[in-house]
């Protein structure tokens, strides 16, 4: 089975999963399903962001995110994603993410902005990290993240 097959199968059983409704306008979204992703030797609990919904409303909202807590925003087809900060009050890093997990670029997000940050390719995964997680780790471009949703 390809990885492309293998990461749809993935995405299509985590959406069995998150059929949680929208968030009030003004309150962040219940705590998505988690899945481990590890770059390098550390270790991301990510929440998965596969509906619309989720993947609009993401970190909005949340006053609070662990040391090692992200979001893994999924898609079924790659395009070139680019993100907002737009109500989120935690200062984020986002990491544009191949299908074999390998990151494309980071940017870093200031909150409540409505600065677009971009994927310079088409990527399928976005994991938004707390701002300065990567760079802290050394941790730039190139480097292969691993986890169910790259298929290693």
């Amino acid at each position: 089975m390809t990885l492309i097959k293998t990461s749809t199968l993935w995405i299509a059983a985590l959406l069995a999963l998150a059929s949680a409704p929208a968030p009030a306008q003004d309150r962040p979204q219940p705590r998505l399903p988690l899945i481990e992703i590890s770059a390098g030797m550390y270790r991301i609990q990510a929440e998965v962001a596969i509906s619309e919904a989720q993947q609009q409303t993401g970190m909005m909202f949340r006053r609070t995110m662990g040391e090692n807590e992200g979001m893994l925003f999924a898609n079924d087809e790659p395009g070139l994603r680019c993100f907002w900060m737009h109500n989120t009050l935690i200062p984020l890093t986002a990491a544009f993410v191949d299908d074999d997990g390998t990151i494309v670029n980071l940017a870093d997000m200031a909150p409540q902005t409505d600065t677009s940050h971009c994927s310079i390719k088409p990527v399928r995964f976005v994991l938004e990290m707390r701002q300065g997680w990567f760079a802290k780790r050394g941790l730039k471009a190139g480097l292969k993240l691993r986890g169910r949703p790259f298929g290693n």
